[in-house]
């Protein structure tokens, strides 16, 4: 059976995604945030996962306010990069765990999740830029396949916290249940704290985002039962992108060991993190 080495979380800035475009890892800017991702890519390389499993939200590229799925489950063979208006980035297609994409939708109906089915689709940011932080930028292919995880937490009514950590439970279940001896990493993407708009716009809270990334590992049940208005309050409304966090922690087992934690404010106008857990006994 497929098995589950290591649940990551991590910021996806589209500018941390520019600023390995143009060189400038090691400005004064970027060079502390860009200094704390290399014990997680570290970390990749000597676990050598086979799949990852990537939950992160578009941003109104390949899904708009016409047509948002709570929760959509990529079954593609390949997902292209998308251009979001800075032209192509240099970096390659990413390929699909198309048979791990339905087996996990099946197993999410199973346990009274809908989601929706991704056959073909384009992906921005949320996906590449955690996967450049943590696999590096390869020049032909990436070393794993990839299942990408769609959370709305854009347009109202996004989903319930607890829900995201109940889904996390499921893909948990899925990929046990999965044949074949694949190793499987889960990335909860996004955040940290942040608002881009409104009286807020620029809002950053560096106390509640370390609280978080101690929440994440420790106590993840008083954040899966915390309020979406909690979480817009405490981290700002697109820092509400931190529930998608609580996928990754819910497959997880309830006591973990946290190999690597780093923590930047600003990037972006953004906190930024990165985490690595693997359950105690790993």
């Amino acid at each position: 059976m497929a098995k589950l080495i290591g649940g990551l979380g991590s910021s996806h800035v589209p500018s941390i995604g520019l600023a390995m475009d143009k060189g400038l890892t090691g400005t004064e800017d970027w060079k502390p945030f860009f200094d704390g991702i290399g014990p997680g890519r570290d970390w990749i390389a000597a676990n050598r996962p086979d799949v990852a499993i990537v939950v992160f939200n578009d941003h109104g590229n390949s899904f708009f306010l016409d047509k948002v799925p709570t929760f959509a489950v990529g079954t593609a063979e390949r997902y292209d990069p998308i251009d979001e208006g800075w032209g192509p980035r240099a970096i390659p297609s990413f390929e699909g765990h198309a048979e791990l994409g339905w087996h996990i939708v099946d197993t999410m109906v199973e346990r009274a999740f809908d989601p929706m089915i991704v056959q073909e689709i384009e992906v921005d940011h949320g996906l590449q830029v955690p996967m450049e932080l943590f696999f590096s930028r390869p020049e032909k292919q990436w070393p794993v396949k990839v299942v990408p995880i769609f959370v709305n937490v854009i347009q109202y009514p996004v989903p319930l916290p607890s829900r995201c950590h109940a889904l996390g439970k499921v893909l948990r279940e899925a990929i046990e249940s999965y044949p074949g001896d694949d190793r499987v990493v889960i990335i909860g993407t996004g955040g940290l704290s942040h608002q881009l708009q409104g009286s807020r716009a620029g809002f950053v809270n560096p106390e509640a985002d370390r609280q978080f990334l101690n929440d994440i590992a420790a106590d993840p049940d008083k954040l899966a039962a915390m309020s979406r208005e909690d979480y817009v309050r405490l981290f700002g409304s697109e820092g509400a992108e931190l529930m998608m966090w609580l996928v990754m922690r819910g497959a997880m087992d309830r006591k973990v060991e946290v190999r690597h934690e780093h923590y930047y404010v600003p990037a972006s106008m953004t906190g930024a993190g990165m985490i690595v857990l693997e359950n105690l006994g790993a």
